[in-house]
């Protein structure tokens, strides 16, 4: 059996307050590359002016690249100028966000072996935390 040199990828469009995000973020995502819970691919920040126009800035082209040294990008262009146009459509002006590109690699081996073994998923759902949280909440 071949192991897949990807797993299993995704797309997030994820928003912050004010033009970048803090620390803790960027922590909370080093810590899970660190623990090779997912692979960062690329990585591209976007913002609407007040006035309503898009501004997409790769992270090889940010000027303080320099803050990121150890974030390395495993496919940079993955995600495509009309990919991130797409997502950053209901961006709403005057805010900003950021694309990320992840290889869940904790699932990298099981799609793997489902391949191998004549099986595909049939469907994915991903349902945000907050609204898992809320539902599980209301429960109690």
């Amino acid at each position: 059996m071949a192991e897949f040199t990807y797993g299993p990828v995704e797309i997030l469009l994820i928003s912050f307050d004010g033009e970048r995000p803090g620390a803790a973020l960027s922590e909370a995502l080093r810590a899970l590359i660190d623990e090779k819970t997912v692979t960062l691919l690329d990585l591209i920040f976007v913002s609407r002016s007040v006035e309503g126009d898009l501004r997409i800035v790769e992270v090889e082209d940010l000027p303080e690249k320099a803050q990121l040294p150890d974030l390395a990008l495993g496919e940079l262009g993955l995600a495509g100028l009309d990919d991130v146009e797409e997502l950053a459509v209901d961006l709403p002006p005057g805010t900003s966000a950021a694309v990320l590109v992840v290889e869940l690699t904790w699932a990298r081996h099981f799609a793997s072996v489902l391949s191998a073994s004549g099986g595909a998923v049939l469907h994915q759902e991903r349902i945000p935390a907050a609204v898992v949280n809320a539902v599980l909440d209301a429960a109690v």
